[in-house]
């Protein structure tokens, strides 16, 4: 019998917690969704859960952070099928898009984020992940057609801020499924009209 170490039972106990704040957190939202509720589907103790984050909040920014973390590899995935770099940056976009139809995503990112955790704290989490991988990429097309660099931050910026808006109308859609299309075509026209 392998014996697992203090920190290996100590990770499992987080992922155990994280994995159940995102399902709970995502499917009822913040306000109805309590650390009980949370440690119970983690199978945990409400005092491991305390242990471990603290609190409430805090473990939502751990879920917040874990979805976060699923959207930029998903980012890179879809980036890296494109030889492309536009093709990738309209590529991402979408994938950025669908994942707005998640309703876990979609309660957790875009409707309870911000109101829970500010938005101070929503954009450094969002550069550190989403930013991030859409920065790299417009860095990437900006080299490929020779363009001034120093432009990139803030063209990325407004990009982020237009698909975060998009994803804000899909959130609150009556049909996200129907609307993803129009969205997404916009969202390809405006990365369009920043190629020089």
């Amino acid at each position: 019998m392998i014996r697992r170490t203090q920190a290996e039972r100590s990770d499992e106990t987080t992922a155990r917690l994280v994995g159940a704040a995102r399902e709970l957190f995502g499917g009822n939202g913040y306000a109805v969704t309590s650390i009980d509720a949370i440690a119970a589907a983690a199978g945990v103790t409400k005092g491991a859960a305390y242990h471990h984050f603290g609190g409430k909040v805090a473990l939502f920014r751990a879920a917040f952070v874990g979805e976060q973390e699923e959207v930029a590899a998903d980012l890179e995935r879809a980036a890296a099928a494109e030889a492309d770099p536009w093709a990738a940056l309209r590529r991402g976009a979408r994938t950025f898009l669908e994942h707005c139809l998640d309703p876990g995503f979609r309660q957790i990112v875009l409707l309870d984020g911000p109101s829970v955790l500010g938005w101070e704290a929503v954009r450094e989490i969002e550069y550190a992940h989403t930013l991030r991988v859409l920065l790299a990429g417009m860095r990437v097309a900006a080299e490929d057609e020779q363009a001034d660099d120093g432009d990139v931050p803030a063209r990325a910026q407004l990009v982020f801020g237009a698909l975060c808006e998009g994803g804000m109308l899909l959130a609150r859609s009556k049909d996200p499924a129907a609307d993803l299309p129009r969205l997404a075509a916009e969202a390809d026209r405006f990365l369009e009209a920043l190629r020089r």
